[in-house]
């Protein structure tokens, strides 16, 4: 989010422009990646599996008319591929620009639960208790077919209007998150990899038009595959009001949901497919949720004690300094996702929480609320553009600009962090 639209002037997860965003890395890697697998179950749903041998068939009449040749199915298949990029990446971007506004707002708890009850309205929608309808004048125009090179690019640009009713849902709670981000560019790159994962079966199926027999037939199993997606949608309702639960609560909710949604898609459901894989693809889906419930109830159970921190006064730093105790201060804010995650994985380690005891001065600054002016001082002091921000001090008071961390940092690279402060302490 920008730097101004957070309290005291704080972004999450940065620190001017050397921020690595609110997604970097590996976080980066899965939630890509996660997106691309949604995209091809959304390919699943009752809206656009059918369209699936209307959309191979109208690739390769094209091709026929303008000549034989695999290159001419290509290119169709990649027109219609630029035009689903063009819509949904549009769509990204347009509603990342609303970040500054969205972001300071989803600091208000109220909003938070807003937010969370618009995603478990449109997860109802997926699980079959009401429908969402577009005007039949715009669903007709849009499933109008065009010939050639722009007849492929329109089917692109269309197919979220047409298959509105299963993936409008998904697609609007995706939305959604994206603009609690605030990044143009992050949208454009997570609605790219949707408009990715939903164009590329249907590519790869023109190229390979003769395995379409191959394909299950429609059936009840479409309308398990659209119920999978609500959980999704579910899911990501828990993740935005975490910031507003105590303690554990946002853990233990996950797992709730998790086991819900396993009990639910793997057994209770009645959903029936005419393939024999599709039981076996139930009962996986159902376990795979209750395995991961089952680890996320075991990890916040066997999880020791955390990091004892201090709030900040000069007391503390002079105490510290008496000492002969290098001082590190965290500052935090609920609302920050991955301050969350270094106080749950790195400031819960027992060799981090070992190593804080023993050598160190902890001291937390929380900023969720602005307007304190001892927070203020701190913020301009040590120059903190955003949150998480982790400030390393020696046994003088003196910061190790080079230690400082503004993001998430796994347990053993805080550790060589806590390592080099004792060794250049003084």
């Amino acid at each position: 989010m920008p730097v101004d639209s957070a309290p005291a002037g704080l972004a999450q997860s940065g620190e001017a422009a050397k921020a690595p965003g609110p997604l970097h890395g590996w976080a980066m890697i899965w939630t890509l990646l996660g997106i691309f697998v949604g995209g091809m179950a959304l390919n699943l749903t009752p809206c656009i599996y059918p369209l699936i041998p209307i959309t191979i068939s109208y690739f390769g009449g094209q091709a026929a008319k303008e000549g034989e040749g695999q290159g001419k199915l290509v290119a169709h298949g990649l027109c219609y591929m630029m035009g689903l990029a063009v819509t949904n990446s549009l769509l990204g971007v347009v509603a990342s620009l609303t970040g500054g506004l969205m972001g300071a707002m989803l600091q208000n708890p109220i909003v938070l639960m807003v937010v969370a009850a618009v995603l478990i309205f449109f997860a109802t929608s997926l699980f079959g208790l009401w429908e969402m309808r577009l005007p039949s004048g715009l669903t007709q125009a849009a499933a109008k077919s065009y010939t050639g090179y722009f007849g492929s690019l329109f089917m692109g640009l269309t197919l979220g209007v047409v298959a509105a009713p299963c993936i409008g849902p998904f697609v609007l709670g995706l939305l959604t998150w994206v603009a609690s981000m605030g990044s143009p560019w992050l949208g454009f790159v997570i609605f790219f990899t949707l408009s990715l994962s939903l164009g590329l079966p249907l590519f790869f199926l023109a190229m390979f038009s003769g395995q379409l027999k191959k394909l299950p037939r429609s059936g009840g199993w479409m309308i398990w595959v659209r119920k999978l997606m609500g959980w999704v949608l579910v899911a990501m309702a828990v993740h935005f009001i975490r910031p507003v639960l105590p303690g554990h609560g946002g853990t233990i909710l996950i797992a709730i949901v998790a086991l819900a949604a396993g009990l639910h898609l793997g057994w209770i459901d009645n959903s029936q497919a005419n393939f024999r894989a599709f039981p076996w693809l139930k009962s996986g889906a159902g376990i795979t949720c209750l395995v991961l419930a089952t680890f996320l109830v075991a990890s916040w159970a066997m999880r020791g004690p955390g990091v004892t921190w201090k709030p900040y006064s000069e007391e503390t730093l002079k105490e510290a300094q008496n000492l002969k105790k290098p001082i590190i201060i965290d500052f935090y804010a609920t609302w920050c996702t991955p301050c969350r995650e270094i106080e749950e994985v790195t400031f819960h380690d027992p060799s981090v929480v070992k190593q804080a005891e023993s050598d160190f001065v902890m001291i937390k600054v929380d900023v969720t609320q602005g307007g304190n002016p001892v927070h203020e001082r701190l913020l301009e002091k040590y120059e903190v553009k955003g949150v998480p921000t982790i400030v390393f001090l020696n046994t003088d008071g003196k910061e190790k600009r080079d230690l400082r961390l503004v993001d998430y940092f796994p347990p053993d690279q805080f550790l060589g962090r806590m390592a080099a402060l004792k060794k250049n302490g003084s």
